[in-house]
Order: structure tokens, then C-alpha cells, then sequence
């Protein structure tokens, strides 16, 4: 599943592929916002993210649209 993060006064938004379930990184963020803590997600390859949650902008969760292939693309 792929999560994009954006961060308060980045130019560039955070775009990760996850294994977690959509409702798993929701929670996730809902936590650290109300404690004010840290965003922490894994990716897909082990590797941790990890945001304060006061800097974040948006987090937008989703899958990768596939790429299509052929003449009707």
C-alpha cells in the first residue's frame, strides 16, 4: 500500500510502499497527533520513517495505481 507524507516546510512529500493494512497507518497517525509524539512507519523493505507529529501536513493513504500497458493507455 502506498502512504505519502507531507511535512511542514518540505518541498518534498515522504512516499513510502507499506504492508500495513490502510486502518493500521490511520491509527498510527491518529496516536501520534493526540499525544503529540512521533509518526513512525515501516516500509516494505524494513526501513522506519519516522515524523514529528506536529510537522505533518497531510497523510494520504492508498495503493499504487497500476501501470497500464498497451494502445489504450
Amino acid at each position: 500500500m502506498e502512504v505519502k507524507i507531507g511535512v511542514q516546510q518540505a518541498p518534498r512529500e515522504i512516499q513510502l510502499e507499506s504492508t500495513q493494512t490502510p486502518e493500521q497507518v490511520s491509527a498510527a497517525v491518529a496516536a501520534a497527533v493526540k499525544s503529540g509524539g512521533l509518526l513512525s512507519l515501516t516500509d516494505e523493505k524494513g526501513r522506519v520513517v519516522v515524523v514529528p507529529a506536529e510537522k505533518l501536513a497531510y497523510v494520504e493513504i492508498g495503493s499504487p495505481e497500476r501501470a497500464r500497458l498497451g494502445f489504450g493507455a
